[in-house]
Formats: structure tokens, C-alpha cells, sequence
């Protein structure tokens, strides 16, 4: 491959060969070329590029493939790096690769010869790749094999997939009528949530996915010491395969300064996770928890190409039934109780709002003849007034979702949902909005009572959140 470098115009040809022997010595499957490249400004030249496999141990080991593209001015300036997929192969986008294969490592940025060199390159990238794996398999295009999912990516040897693991993925239980959930991310919300619907007894299984780096810590830690029948730990995407419901707990950590960037690195954190869970379980609900809600569930909506009536966020669900437990049970206004929605955003921008009940329209009328409807809620809201939403309340609201989809009980929830349409949005954007909850996700929306100021609120912030949407990179 040496006379490739020699061949063409090469700023510092003998340090580029001498560095790309020692790619060759490390890792002699990689074969070398000299091709044509399109830059981004539609300019191109002619590089020298190899490609090869790199060996990553996710759980089991596998060969991931990459193409480097040698830039003129190397060593000074570093490779351009790609994923080479083979055509059963999906790109799982996420922090360090694009929707186009692009690997993007914090290496790259701080290059800088003679300390940084192409081995010590590949060598992180193979790190960051252990902790996210950047492949996925696609489907089986044999019609009498559909209903098997491949390992999560294929091993790659002499240009062939082997495909041994593939009826092991979704394990022995995967009929219609085994109830499986997968909670992604394993911290408080995430164990709470597991706890939750543990305890409630719904589910056949429950996956945890602990994306979190090196070994297990903490909660994740305690589950697996005393271990809970039907619980299974993982870090590896193929364990949530089948699942009926896919519950999204996890929020980014990193070191963002404003709010726009701390929504924008949970959108980078999801571009990673939804590709991959929506493949292996293509027919599940997606139940988002993670914040912002109305935003994230908008994000997995997008990342999924699920229906909308399949992506739902927790939204309104533990304020409502906090409000209605409070008007039934601790004001005796049962009838009023039952027709009581918190709508809207989560947060201080929450909506009030209630449902017609023709039935019970002349008890109402008595109950609140001496207060209004408007007083009642007041006296309601001031008991709740500081009563925040803990993670394992949260968790509890998740495990009350998760039956009524699991059973198919077609109970009312306020759950985020797609708005457009309603009270005038023309917007994409997702509002809690009371709805009826089955195992397809949303049945049907509700009609809420025609009040102009709910309308009017519910509007600002649809608004809102869709301007906030307009300045995220999905």
C-alpha cells in the first residue's frame, strides 16, 4: 500500500508511511486504497482510505467495520472516519456516530501530532464503541423467518454474517400473550419504575437496561444482590426484544450550560437509544419519563417512525390522579372528581380542565351549588400545593400506565399525546390530554369541555414548546 502515498500529493509522505506501517503491523486485516472523496462543500479528492474490522466486546465480542479516509496533510490533521455497514446492518445513531455513519470522538477534536497517531485513534474508538454500540442488525428479509430478530450485530468474518444467535434473541417466551416490559436506564426513576411494576404484578418480565458506564453501581447494584423474580439486568438493547411497553427513563448528566443544551444532549442521548429499542420490539408503546416530557416524546416519536397513538409521555397522569384522590376522597366531591383533568404541560404551566358527564349532571349541579367548580379545584390544588414528583411517584404513575395498556383495561388517563388538531394546534407537539388507554396505546382522545381560557393556555403552550423544538438538532 506504500506506493499509494508515494503516488499522489502527500505533504509528509515518509511520516504517513511510517505510521501506517504500524496500522498494518496492529491490525493486518485492514486493506488499504486509494479512492475519491466528496467533501461536504461538494469538492473532492483523491485519498488514501482503508477499511477493516475493529474487535469489540459488548457482552460478547464482535467485528465492528469502519473506513478511514487518510487526509493530505496527515499526520497533522486527523482521519475522516466512517462505519462501513454491510446491508443487514442499521447505524444506531447516538453521541459519537451520525445518522451517515460518521464516528465523531473526542480524539478527532484534540488532535494534535506527534501525540495523537491512528492507533491510538482506533483504540478509543473501540472503547467508546464497548459503551455504545454503534450497529444494530436488520431483520431477516426470509418470509418464514420474520418473526426472529437478529443478534444485535452481526460477526463479521471474511465478508460473512453469522447468524448462529439469531433464534436466541428473543428467548423461549415470546408469544402474544407474554407480557414483557423494558425499562431503559437504571437510575432512581428507572429502579423505581422497575419496582413499581414489579410490585404490580403486570408483567411477565422486566428488563432493566443499565446504559450506564463500567460496572453495575448503586440501585442496579441492589437489584441484582437481591435479586427479584422475573428481573433481568442488561446493558445490551437485544435483552428488550418482544416487549410490550418500552418505559424511557434516562436524562442526560452532562455539564450543559443553558436549558436549550440540556434538552439538546438528552435529543443526542435519545438518537442512541430509540433506533434501537424500536427495532427489536416494533410493535411495542413507547412510555416516555424523561424530561422534558411533552419535548422527549415528541423526539421518540420522530426517532421511532412509530404512530402516534403508540408513543405516549407520562404527562398529566400522577397530577390527575392525585387531584381526583383529593376532590373524591378528601373534599367528598366524588361526581366532580371523576370529570377532573390536569391537562397541558408538566410544571407550572399545567392546565386545569374537566370532561363533560351528562350523567351526573344534576348531582354536580347540587354538590356545587354553594361552591364553584373553580373554588373546589382551588381548595383541591392548595392540599397538593408541594407535593413534588419523587421518583418513586413517578415510578408508581409509570406501573398504573403500564396496566391499563398491558390489560387493555380502555381506562382515561392524562397521558402526552399528540395535540394537533386539538383546541386549534397546528403544531407537532405533544400535551397531556386525557385519553383511553389500551395495548395499541392511545385508543381515543377525550373531548374536553369547551373553555376558552383552557384553550387559550393550551395553545400558549403548544406554542412554546414547538419553538423549542425548531431550535433542536434531531
Amino acid at each position: 500500500f506504500f506506493f499509494f502515498v508515494s503516488a499522489f500529493q502527500y505533504k509528509f509522505r515518509d511520516l504517513t508511511i511510517e505510521e501506517l506501517k504500524t496500522v498494518n503491523k496492529t491490525y493486518p486485516n485492514f486493506t488499504f486504497s486509494m479512492n475519491t472523496y466528496t467533501f461536504k462543500d461538494g469538492s473532492q479528492k483523491d485519498l488514501l482510505n482503508f477499511s477493516g474490522t475493529v474487535p469489540v466486546k459488548y457482552g460478547n465480542s464482535y467485528n465492528i467495520p469502519i473506513r478511514l479516509w487518510i487526509l493530505d496533510s496527515h499526520p497533522f490533521a486527523p482521519p475522516i472516519c466512517f462505519l462501513k455497514p454491510t446491508a443487514n446492518m442499521g447505524i444506531s445513531v447516538g453521541k459519537h456516530v451520525d445518522a451517515h455513519g460518521r464516528i465523531y470522538l473526542p480524539y478527532l477534536q484534540n488532535w494534535s501530532h506527534p501525540k495523537s497517531t491512528i492507533v491510538g485513534l482506533i483504540k478509543e474508538m473501540i472503547a467508546k464503541f464497548e459503551e455504545e454500540l454503534p450497529l444494530y442488525s436488520l431483520s431477516s428479509s426470509d418470509a418464514a423467518r420474520q418473526s426472529e430478530l437478529l443478534s444485535y450485530i452481526a460477526k463479521i468474518t471474511e465478508g460473512e454474517t453469522d447468524t448462529k444467535s439469531k433464534s436466541k434473541t428473543g428467548g423461549d417466551k415470546n408469544g402474544g400473550h407474554f407480557n414483557k416490559i423494558t425499562v431503559v436506564g437504571a437510575g432512581d426513576l428507572g429502579i423505581a419504575c422497575v419496582l413499581a411494576v414489579a410490585a404490580k404484578g403486570v408483567a411477565d418480565k422486566v428488563v432493566l437496561l443499565d446504559l450506564s458506564e463500567g460496572a453495575a453501581k448503586g440501585g442496579t447494584m441492589d437489584l441484582e444482590i437481591f435479586a427479584l423474580p422475573n428481573v433481568e439486568i442488561n446493558k445490551d438493547f437485544s435483552a428488550s426484544a418482544d416487549s410490550k411497553v418500552v418505559v424511557l427513563t434516562v436524562n442526560s448528566l452532562g455539564s450543559a450550560q443553558t436549558y436549550l443544551d440540556v434538552i439538546q444532549s438528552n435529543v443526542d442521548l435519545f438518537r442512541g437509544i430509540i433506533p434501537a429499542v424500536s427495532h427489536y420490539s416494533q410493535n411495542s408503546v413507547l412510555l416516555v419519563a424523561s424530561h422534558p416530557v411533552e419535548v422527549m416524546t415528541y423526539v421518540s416519536w420522530k426517532l421511532s417512525a412509530f404512530p402516534k397513538s403508540r408513543v405516549i409521555g407520562v404527562g398529566g397522569n400522577l397530577d390527575t390522579e392525585r387531584f381526583q384522590y383529593t376532590l373524591a376522597n378528601l373534599l367528598q366531591v366524588q361526581a366532580l372528581g371523576k370529570n377532573a383533568w390536569i391537562v397541558g404541560e408538566q410544571g407550572e404551566n399545567k392546565v386545569l380542565s374537566w370532561t363533560s358527564c351528562n350523567s351526573h349532571a344534576n348531582q354536580t349541579e347540587t354538590m356545587v351549588a354553594q361552591n364553584s367548580k373553580e373554588q373546589v379545584a382551588n381548595r383541591a390544588m392548595e392540599i397538593l400545593k408541594g407535593k413534588g414528583q419523587r421518583s418513586w411517584s413517578v415510578g408508581l404513575s409509570v406501573a398504573d400506565l403500564t396496566e391499563s395498556i398491558l390489560k387493555n383495561k380502555r381506562k382515561v388517563h392524562s397521558v402526552s399525546t399528540l395535540a394537533k388538531g386539538c383546541c386549534n394546534i397546528n403544531s407537532e407537539v405533544f400535551l397531556s390530554l386525557p385519553c383511553i388507554l389500551g395495548t395499541s396505546g392511545v385508543i381515543e382522545m377525550v373531548k374536553l369541555e369547551e373553555d376558552p381560557s383552557v384553550q387559550e393556555k393550551l395553545q400558549s403552550s403548544a406554542g412554546s414548546i414547538h419553538d423549542l423544538q425548531q431550535q433542536l438538532k434531531l
